[in-house]
Protein backbone atom coordinates (compact mmCIF):
# COMPACT_ATOMS: atom_id res chain seq x y z
CA UNK A 1 0.00 0.00 0.00
CA UNK A 2 1.44 3.42 -0.64
CA UNK A 3 2.07 5.81 1.85
CA UNK A 4 3.66 9.27 2.33
CA UNK A 5 6.33 10.98 4.26
CA UNK A 6 7.51 14.72 3.97
CA UNK A 7 11.43 14.80 4.82
CA UNK A 8 13.47 17.57 5.45
CA UNK A 9 16.98 17.51 4.97
CA UNK A 10 18.86 20.31 3.77
CA UNK A 11 18.87 21.13 0.62
CA UNK A 12 16.30 19.26 -1.57
CA UNK A 13 17.78 18.62 -4.33
CA UNK A 14 20.26 16.01 -2.61
CA UNK A 15 17.44 14.32 -0.16
CA UNK A 16 14.98 14.11 -3.31
CA UNK A 17 17.97 12.46 -5.68
CA UNK A 18 18.77 10.06 -2.46
CA UNK A 19 15.46 8.92 -1.70
CA UNK A 20 14.76 8.30 -5.53
CA UNK A 21 17.59 5.66 -4.85
CA UNK A 22 15.71 3.57 -1.87
CA UNK A 23 14.20 0.50 -2.87
CA UNK A 24 10.65 0.63 -1.97
CA UNK A 25 10.50 4.45 -2.71
CA UNK A 26 7.65 5.18 -5.59
CA UNK A 27 8.03 9.05 -6.26
CA UNK A 28 9.38 11.71 -5.33
CA UNK A 29 8.69 15.32 -5.20
CA UNK A 30 10.60 18.79 -4.06
CA UNK A 31 8.65 21.68 -2.30
CA UNK A 32 8.59 23.64 0.73
CA UNK A 33 6.80 22.25 3.85
CA UNK A 34 5.23 24.07 6.98
CA UNK A 35 5.63 27.64 6.26
CA UNK A 36 3.61 31.14 6.78
CA UNK A 37 2.97 32.78 3.68
CA UNK A 38 0.73 31.25 0.04
CA UNK A 39 2.41 29.94 -2.60
CA UNK A 40 6.30 30.24 -2.03
CA UNK A 41 8.58 30.94 -4.62
CA UNK A 42 12.46 29.72 -4.46
CA UNK A 43 13.70 33.14 -4.10
CA UNK A 44 10.79 33.68 -1.53
CA UNK A 45 12.00 30.86 1.01
CA UNK A 46 15.56 32.01 -0.05
CA UNK A 47 14.75 35.16 2.26
CA UNK A 48 14.53 33.47 5.38
CA UNK A 49 11.24 35.13 5.75
CA UNK A 50 8.27 32.68 4.93
CA UNK A 51 9.01 29.82 7.48
CA UNK A 52 9.40 26.85 5.15
CA UNK A 53 11.65 24.21 4.82
CA UNK A 54 13.09 22.55 1.65
CA UNK A 55 11.54 19.20 2.31
CA UNK A 56 10.94 16.45 0.36
CA UNK A 57 7.39 14.57 -0.10
CA UNK A 58 8.13 10.65 -0.74
CA UNK A 59 5.77 8.53 -1.81
CA UNK A 60 6.36 4.74 -1.25
CA UNK A 61 4.98 1.22 -0.83
CA UNK A 62 4.87 -0.14 2.70
CA UNK A 63 5.22 -3.35 1.13
CA UNK A 64 7.89 -2.98 0.04
CA UNK A 65 9.83 -0.12 2.24
CA UNK A 66 8.93 0.31 6.17
CA UNK A 67 8.64 4.01 7.61
CA UNK A 68 11.23 2.52 10.17
CA UNK A 69 13.27 1.63 7.60
CA UNK A 70 13.09 4.84 5.40
CA UNK A 71 13.95 6.71 8.78
CA UNK A 72 17.22 4.70 9.17
CA UNK A 73 18.09 5.62 5.71
CA UNK A 74 16.90 9.63 6.48
CA UNK A 75 19.08 9.64 9.68
CA UNK A 76 21.89 8.61 7.54
CA UNK A 77 21.60 11.56 5.31
CA UNK A 78 21.30 14.44 7.67
CA UNK A 79 23.43 15.46 10.49
CA UNK A 80 20.31 15.38 12.92
CA UNK A 81 22.38 18.13 15.59
CA UNK A 82 22.85 20.97 13.51
CA UNK A 83 20.68 23.07 13.65
CA UNK A 84 19.62 25.40 10.66
CA UNK A 85 21.92 23.79 8.37
CA UNK A 86 23.13 20.54 6.42
CA UNK A 87 26.38 20.90 4.67
CA UNK A 88 27.45 24.31 3.89
CA UNK A 89 23.56 25.23 3.11
CA UNK A 90 22.45 27.44 6.47
CA UNK A 91 19.65 29.09 6.67
CA UNK A 92 16.10 28.25 8.53
CA UNK A 93 14.79 26.41 4.40
CA UNK A 94 17.68 24.17 5.73
CA UNK A 95 16.33 22.99 8.95
CA UNK A 96 15.90 19.13 9.36
CA UNK A 97 12.14 18.19 9.86
CA UNK A 98 9.54 14.78 9.76
CA UNK A 99 6.75 15.54 8.65
CA UNK A 100 3.87 12.70 8.66
CA UNK A 101 0.06 13.10 7.22
CA UNK A 102 -1.33 10.29 9.16
CA UNK A 103 -1.26 10.61 13.09
CA UNK A 104 -0.23 6.40 13.30
CA UNK A 105 3.04 7.32 11.81
CA UNK A 106 4.22 9.52 14.59
CA UNK A 107 4.91 6.51 17.66
CA UNK A 108 7.22 5.43 15.16
CA UNK A 109 8.82 8.59 13.92
CA UNK A 110 9.04 9.13 17.99
CA UNK A 111 10.72 6.04 18.46
CA UNK A 112 13.00 6.38 15.81
CA UNK A 113 13.79 9.98 17.05
CA UNK A 114 14.46 9.19 20.83
CA UNK A 115 16.81 5.88 19.67
CA UNK A 116 18.89 8.69 17.72
CA UNK A 117 19.11 10.73 20.65
CA UNK A 118 20.10 7.86 23.07
CA UNK A 119 22.30 7.23 20.71
CA UNK A 120 24.13 10.81 19.91
CA UNK A 121 23.38 11.32 23.86
CA UNK A 122 22.09 14.69 22.83
CA UNK A 123 18.50 16.24 22.36
CA UNK A 124 18.09 16.30 18.00
CA UNK A 125 17.35 19.23 15.80
CA UNK A 126 14.85 17.52 13.80
CA UNK A 127 11.56 18.92 13.94
CA UNK A 128 8.25 16.52 14.22
CA UNK A 129 4.98 17.27 13.54
CA UNK A 130 2.14 17.27 11.26
CA UNK A 131 2.39 18.50 7.76
CA UNK A 132 0.60 21.93 7.68
CA UNK A 133 1.34 23.17 4.19
CA UNK A 134 3.22 21.86 1.04
CA UNK A 135 3.90 23.96 -2.05
CA UNK A 136 5.46 21.89 -4.49
CA UNK A 137 9.46 23.52 -6.06
CA UNK A 138 9.72 24.88 -9.00
CA UNK A 139 9.85 22.94 -11.72
CA UNK A 140 13.63 23.42 -12.51
CA UNK A 141 14.39 21.56 -9.23
CA UNK A 142 12.74 19.07 -9.71
CA UNK A 143 14.61 15.73 -10.56
CA UNK A 144 17.54 18.42 -10.19
CA UNK A 145 20.15 16.20 -9.91
CA UNK A 146 19.03 13.98 -12.67
CA UNK A 147 19.00 16.38 -14.99
CA UNK A 148 22.10 17.95 -13.85
CA UNK A 149 24.66 15.18 -13.06
CA UNK A 150 27.33 17.78 -11.73
CA UNK A 151 25.09 20.20 -9.99
CA UNK A 152 25.89 20.90 -6.27
CA UNK A 153 24.72 18.47 -3.94
CA UNK A 154 25.74 18.57 -0.16
CA UNK A 155 25.55 15.04 0.39
CA UNK A 156 28.54 12.82 -0.20
CA UNK A 157 28.31 10.73 -3.38
CA UNK A 158 28.72 7.18 -1.43
CA UNK A 159 25.15 7.85 0.15
CA UNK A 160 23.87 7.36 -3.26
CA UNK A 161 25.46 4.00 -3.53
CA UNK A 162 24.47 3.11 0.06
CA UNK A 163 21.02 4.02 -0.68
CA UNK A 164 20.61 1.46 -3.99
CA UNK A 165 22.08 -1.09 -1.55
CA UNK A 166 20.23 -0.29 1.00
CA UNK A 167 18.05 -3.34 1.56
CA UNK A 168 14.43 -2.13 1.98
CA UNK A 169 12.68 -3.87 5.39
CA UNK A 170 8.99 -4.21 5.88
Amino acid sequence: MKQEIYLAGGCFWGTEHFFKQVQGVVATEVGYANGHTENPTYQDVCTDHTGFAETVHVTYDDEVASLRFLLDMYFKAIDPLSVNQQGPDVGTQYRTGIYYTDPSQLPIIEQKVRQVAEELFEPLAVEVGPLVNFYPAEDYHQDYLDKNPDGYCHLPLELFKMAREAKATK
